[in-house]
């Protein structure tokens, strides 16, 4: 006999939202992983703690960027010193220490520059 499964109590939104954090998710693993190829050696001198930031800045502008615009991003050619400058826009983001478009506007510049 066939039975009727119950939907879990999960919306059409809910998983429309769990996906596009899932492409996120992919999508910064990727320049994570590009950005540790182009560094080197110079990777090793960033800690756990400053990477996590780091890919959270990234998902900062994964979020902000329009996704053809973030494609044509060259990440794996950023610098450690720019690595870092990227960290201080992360950490300007955290304190609105200024408006958040004009700071995500500085960390695309930033790594469009590397085209």
């Amino acid at each position: 006999m066939w039975q009727m499964t119950q939907r879990p109590d999960v919306s059409d939104e809910d998983i429309g939202i769990r996906a596009v954090q899932i492409r996120k998710a992919r999508a910064v693993e990727r320049e994570i992983q590009r950005i540790r190829h182009g560094l080197g050696k110079e990777w090793s001198s960033f800690t756990e703690r400053e990477i996590q930031e780091l890919e959270w800045v990234l998902g900062e502008i994964w979020s902000w960027v329009p996704h053809t615009d973030w494609d044509e991003m060259h990440f794996g050619r950023l610098s450690s010193g720019e690595v870092v400058k990227l960290l201080g826009y992360g950490s300007e983001l955290r304190r609105h220490s200024r408006a958040t478009v004009d700071i995500l506007t500085d960390a695309t510049a930033l790594v469009s520059a590397k085209e």
